[in-house]
This record gives C-alpha cells, sequence and structure tokens, in this order.
C-alpha cells in the first residue's frame, strides 16, 4: 500500500512539474544573426536557467532559448529531463558566439563555455550548423516594433 501511494505521488509530482514547464511564459524576444531572426524565451532568473528546456516536447523552427547569466564566468550547460535534441552557443558580453556544441538529450554531460559568457542560446539540434553560424559571429536583438 505505501509503496502504490509513493508510486502515486511521485507520477502526480512528475506531471506537475511537466505542466508547470511547459506553462512557463517567459518573457520573448526576436534576436538576429547574419541574416536569419530567431524568437528566444528569456531564461533571466536563477528559477528559469535552472528549468530551461526540460520536460517540453517540441521546439518550433526558428525558435530557442537564451540563458541569460549574472555575470561572466565560464557556464556549463546539460540536459538533464530534456527530450529535444539540442545546440548551444555561448555568448560573450559584446553577443559574440564564443563556442557551440551540440548536447546529447537526457544526459548530464556538461557543455562549457571555453572562455568567460555571460549568455547561451539553445536551438534545435544542428540549428547553426546549417546556417553555417559560427564563433565570432555576433547576436543582434532586433527593436521593438510595438506589435
Amino acid at each position: 500500500m505505501l509503496r502504490s501511494c509513493l508510486a502515486v505521488l511521485l507520477m502526480v509530482s512528475s506531471l506537475s512539474n511537466t505542466a508547470e514547464a511547459e506553462d512557463q511564459s517567459l518573457p520573448v524576444v526576436k534576436l538576429s544573426i547574419l541574416d536569419h531572426v530567431i524568437t528566444v524565451e528569456l531564461a533571466d532568473t536563477t528559477a528559469a536557467r535552472t528549468t530551461g528546456l526540460m520536460y517540453r516536447t517540441y521546439l518550433p523552427k526558428d525558435s530557442g532559448m537564451l540563458f541569460v547569466f549574472p555575470v561572466a564566468g565560464i557556464h556549463c550547460m546539460w540536459m538533464k529531463d530534456t527530450t529535444l535534441p539540442l545546440s548551444v552557443a555561448f555568448l560573450d558580453e559584446a553577443k559574440e558566439i564564443i563556442n557551440i556544441a551540440e548536447m546529447t538529450p537526457e544526459t548530464l554531460i556538461p557543455h562549457c563555455s571555453v572562455r568567460a559568457a555571460r549568455y547561451a542560446l539553445e536551438m534545435n539540434t544542428g540549428w547553426f550548423a546549417a546556417r553555417k553560424i559560427k564563433a565570432g559571429d555576433r547576436v543582434m536583438q532586433l527593436p521593438d516594433t510595438g506589435r
């Protein structure tokens, strides 16, 4: 009986976490890299950075998440509870791409910036490579059009 109750509690907790993760309403901004416009959610709080894209089952084309760290430093990303295959680009304070890594879903393998980064941009796997975006390219924020 106790095991059954524990199993039900764990399942409800898991479903609750999944619903919360997919229900996040994070600020959204448009950015551009070279000639490519993307829509990203801003993970600019500790809670948002900790959850990231966990529990998500879909990431629309040309969409991603921009992690904003409080200070520049060597930052690492991993894929705990993340089923989507993702690529991550680490950016310095000037929003120049430092390095890009391909990440394996549902692993704790760390993918780190090779020098001090202030941002990490996660996109669907292969997104950067398919567009020939590489270290040294700069990310720009598009002006707000009021829409």
